[in-house]
């Protein structure tokens, strides 16, 4: 087991109350929606019928909207569209509330049944609860986010959700020990120990990719599709953002090499960019051989976006759409801007030099495709 990383003491991450916030990331999101909308604290509070204390405590993150009650909530949320809220940032309150859900639980000790409590064992997390999290611990705005126009604000005000330094190290120290726990509990485990892994690879500190080498090293590499290949998938992934490139080349050649393997990582992917709407408790529906739950055409223009050079994962998307391409044939018959923007993007990964020979000769193959269809 790699050695645990140290823990900040519990007085540093909590105020007054002895309790770390727990609406950092929806309580920034119900801010960034009022300055959507256009209106002050006390305008807002005014239009939704409460007082601006209760504005300012939910915006903070001191009073959690997460813990307001689901019927008030989903109330709050439909005021806010009536008075012009964004829709599509609207969607993302039910995301940010399980970003918060996981925050606020690794700033608590654990407990003596960590597997069965800890909200990562609990549902297989999609896109938007990923880069919620990311918003919080690195500052990078979801790819969820629309863009919307600059916003003014006076004084020195925050431009995201993003954690203190010291509540952050708790967090990854507490997603590494979940980590390496979670391997003693076996298939009960599995679910909390994959994710957890994948979520420490947004730590930027020092040692994470040495920690990160060190975790693969006990995981099982599977061949084609096992109860390990997603485990493997994500570790593979954590490696690449940190630029180690080959755990990730290698599982392509091995963990997609056959029907289930290939189909295991489209399932995965229609899941991840919410294309698949139905909640997962485990990896389980990754084994599902029919498709039957998305679309190819949506699947296909999701991945698209996934085509660029600067991408950690490069080779794992441009194969992720060579193979539904492969899958899918008819696919590049239905969409001619579509196929317009691949072809763009195709060629400039084409040029560039951070692909493996593998992903060459498959978008060549894409590129080729692409060419019979303009």
């Amino acid at each position: 087991m790699a050695g645990e990383r140290g823990r900040p003491a519990r007085s540093a991450l909590t105020g007054s109350t002895g309790r770390a916030r727990e609406g950092v990331v929806t309580g920034y999101l119900f801010k960034a929606l009022r300055e959507e909308i256009g209106l002050t604290q006390p305008g807002l509070a005014e239009a939704l019928g409460v007082d601006s204390t209760t504005v300012q405590g939910w915006e903070s993150g001191r009073r959690a909207l997460t813990a307001t009650r689901a019927g008030t909530l989903r109330s709050i949320t439909r005021k806010l569209l009536r008075l012009g809220a964004p829709a599509e940032m609207l969607r993302l309150f039910d995301d940010a509330v399980d970003a918060d859900s996981i925050v606020s639980y690794a700033m608590s000790e654990f407990p003596s049944d960590y597997v069965a409590e800890h909200p990562l064992s609990g549902w297989v997390f999609t896109r938007n609860t990923t880069h919620l999290l990311a918003w919080a611990l690195n500052g990078t705005p979801p790819a969820a986010l629309p863009a919307t126009p600059a916003r003014r604000r006076r004084g020195p005000v925050a431009a995201s959700p993003l954690l203190p330094a010291g509540e952050r190290e708790v967090f990854f120290a507490h997603m590494r020990r979940a980590a390496e726990l979670a391997d003693h509990a076996g298939a009960d485990g599995a679910l909390l120990r994959r994710q957890a892994l994948y979520l420490s690879s947004y730590d930027r500190s020092p040692d994470t990719r040495q920690w990160l080498a060190s975790m693969r090293k006990t995981t099982r590499h599977p061949k084609g599709w096992t109860a390990h290949w997603a485990e493997a998938r994500s570790v593979a992934a954590s490696l690449a953002r940190h630029g180690d490139n080959e755990p990730m080349r290698a599982f392509i050649r091995y963990g997609m090499r056959d029907d289930a393997g290939e189909m295991a990582n489209l399932n995965y992917w229609a899941y991840w960019l919410g294309i698949d709407r139905l909640p997962r408790s485990n990896d389980t529906f990754m084994t599902d051989m029919s498709g039957a739950r998305w679309d190819g055409l949506t699947l296909l223009r999701g991945l698209a976006t996934r085509l660029d050079p600067e991408l950690g994962c490069i080779d794992l998307n441009a194969h992720s759409v060579w193979a539904l391409l492969t899958a899918r044939r008819g696919l590049l018959a239905t969409d001619p801007a579509l196929n317009a923007d691949l072809d763009a993007r195709v060629t400039a990964i084409l040029d560039s030099e951070s692909i493996s020979a593998q992903t060459r000769h498959e978008l060549e193959a894409v590129h080729y495709g692409l060419d019979v269809h303009t």
